[in-house]
């Protein structure tokens, strides 16, 4: 397909807009982390590094930055997990209420985050609760992992059908068991999927907001809450800037990570 001069240099402006608009806020927060002036006057008239000393004392932010990641690494664990095991089930096997199955795993990433957490607090309230099991992490873990559940699935279920089942079979026919079989042929083929699944899995967890907010028993704070409840406190403003600063930098790193080891380069090398 041949493009004219003028569709290329629009494209090229359309794409210049898209990421000067999902980039220059993202920037401000930078700048706004060493703003000196407590309501954000642009431009700067002072930077100053205090804010970073103070994000950096303050325990509460701390605690919920700790919050996050053992919600996060929880769920993700758990999605791995059960995600990776229904996508076997569907694609290895014929039964029946499969198709409703699969529906069943994909449909909480679409309800709307409000209806989930109602859903959720309801049952731990009506079930959990006569067991005596109070809401705290393990309920925000459930509760991240219902949708979470679904990045892994849909990431290796999409895997297990480009590859099929050929390569399986000929390790079987050369002598090696299911183990040697899943360890040599069948995990290399899916790694990528389970890390881009449970990198996506981990982002959808350690920034939602709206289920934690129902899941999250008195005392537990997530590090999305911390922020949503400090955001217009006027003491607690620049501290808020440079956590979000702090979380835009690190998200660089499981992108690196996605496109450095998850590519399918990384996978078509068992084959050589």
């Amino acid at each position: 397909m041949t493009l004219s001069p003028a569709a290329r240099w629009a494209l090229r402006a359309a794409m210049a807009l898209g990421l000067t608009f999902i980039y220059v806020p993202l920037l401000l927060v930078l700048v706004n982390s060493f703003n000196g002036d407590r309501t954000f006057a642009w431009p700067p008239h002072d930077l100053t590094t205090r804010w970073w000393a103070a994000a950096w004392a303050s325990d509460g932010a701390r605690q919920a930055l700790l919050t996050s990641v053992q919600a996060a690494l929880g769920a993700t664990a758990t999605a791995l997990l059960l995600g990776t095991l229904v996508a076997f089930a569907v694609h290895r096997f014929a039964f029946f209420g499969r198709d409703t199955l699969s529906l069943l795993i994909v449909l909480p990433i679409a309800l709307p985050g409000i209806v989930t957490g109602i859903a959720l607090d309801s049952a731990w309230r009506s079930v959990m609760g006569e067991l005596g099991i109070g809401k705290g992490l393990l309920s925000v873990v459930v509760g991240h992992a219902t949708f979470c559940v679904v990045t892994v699935y849909n990431n290796v279920l999409a895997r297990l059908r480009r590859t099929g089942t050929s390569l399986e079979e000929a390790s079987a026919d050369l002598g090696a068991g299911p183990w040697q079989t899943f360890r040599y042929v069948t995990f290399p083929l899916i790694r990528s999927a389970l890390l881009a699944g449970g990198l996506l899995a981990f982002a959808l967890s350690f920034d939602e907001i709206i289920v934690t907010t129902f899941t999250a028993g008195p005392g537990l704070t997530t590090l999305p809450l911390w922020i949503f409840t400090n955001l217009f406190r006027p003491n607690q403003a620049p501290v808020v800037n440079v956590v979000a600063a702090v979380l835009i930098l690190l998200s660089v790193l499981p992108v690196w990570v996605a496109q450095r080891f998850g590519s399918p380069t990384q996978d078509a090398n068992i084959t050589d």
